[in-house]
């Protein structure tokens, strides 16, 4: 019975195998094909841009409107070649991980299947099933912050650089609508310089080194009813205290995703927040209005940010729990041991 169990777990990473080696020979292929496209953007943008430059040397035969024309010109190639440059980023990291994925999956299957090392039925799958958890949960971070970037500070930065150009060339043709581009220009600036600082304090708060983790909720907590427009009340408790950093890493971490959850997914207009830091256990208790949803989902792994919370939290020696149902909101607790 045993040996079948694991010939069946062999199987396993042997079709799974099989499945990531297919989904390897795909993104090659869209790789191929987007370093193609990128090549005609890439010359494209060439042109235009050499188009500019003989207006330059043309500059006083030149209306406004035509300039601002070849301007807009300019700048739907950029965007078009940004979007193209994240797309294939985006797949070569998609690549990269499918190839750590194979060599794993590989070095299962070499695994023995016999003798006084056989590895306990079901390990193999269970190895699988982790990498796998850890592969998406890298891939939806690394995804959303190259989103966030690409819409965010790139995309600013793409249109700062004609903004200033635009400005240059209507200094002899139009002042004032030359000044009217600059006072765009350092609104969008002051703008896009506020998106950077939030997105710096999410990749990593300072604060959470400098201060520890409260201070940093309460600023998270402040910031985040700014951008979300959402009610969030944030509810202390205990004495503050410093915990080791992975464990204040952790708790912030936990506590973001869900937060990020009720603003995105759950529809809530309120959130309430408690943290109690108790000598001995940390207690986070999370509470949104929204639609809610079936606990199942959690217990079944198909929640990848819950799961991870669930499993970070009992790797910990702590405890998640789940009162939810369709229609009725969500509270979400978690506990934490203040110490090792």
């Amino acid at each position: 019975m045993d040996e079948q169990k694991v010939s069946s777990t062999g199987l396993d990473a042997e079709s799974e195998l099989e499945e990531t080696q297919r989904a390897l020979r795909e993104i090659t292929l869209m790789i191929e094909q987007s370093q193609g496209e990128l090549a005609k953007l890439t010359q494209r943008n060439s042109a235009i841009t050499t188009h500019l430059q003989q207006m330059q040397s043309q500059i006083g035969k030149t209306s406004a409107e035509e300039i601002r024309m070849a301007y807009d010109s300019a700048l739907d190639a950029q965007q078009r070649l940004f979007v193209m440059r994240g797309q294939l980023e985006k797949l070569q990291s998609d690549r990269s991980h499918l190839e750590k994925y194979k060599v794993a999956l590989e070095q299962i299957g070499a695994a023995p299947a016999g003798g006084g090392s056989s590895p306990a039925p079901g390990d193999g799958k269970s190895a699988i099933s982790g990498m796998e958890m850890i592969v998406n949960a890298q891939e939806a971070e690394r995804q959303r912050l190259s989103r966030q970037m690409h819409d965010g500070p790139a995309q600013a930065m793409s249109n700062f650089i004609l903004q200033t150009e635009i400005a240059m060339r209507l200094l002899d043709v139009d002042a004032s609508q030359a000044k009217e581009e600059l006072s765009n220009l350092k609104t969008s600036a002051m703008g896009t310089f506020q998106k950077m600082r939030n997105f710096i304090f999410e990749l990593r708060p300072m604060s959470l080194d400098d201060l520890g983790l409260i201070p940093t909720i309460k600023k998270y907590v402040d910031a985040f009813k700014e951008q979300a427009s959402l009610d969030v009340s944030l509810t202390l408790t205990g004495d503050e205290h410093r915990l080791e950093p992975y464990r204040e890493v952790m708790i912030f971490r936990a506590l973001q995703e869900l937060m990020g959850n009720a603003a995105r997914h759950s529809q809530a207009t309120m959130v309430k927040i408690l943290v109690d830091m108790g000598v001995d256990v940390v207690r986070v208790s999370v509470d949104d209005n929204g639609k809610g949803f079936d606990p199942d989902v959690v217990r079944s792994g198909n929640s990848l940010g819950l799961r991870l919370i669930r499993e970070r939290t009992e790797m910990l020696g702590g405890k998640f729990e789940v009162d939810s149902s369709t229609g009725k909101g969500a509270r979400i607790v978690f506990t934490v041991p203040a110490h090792a």
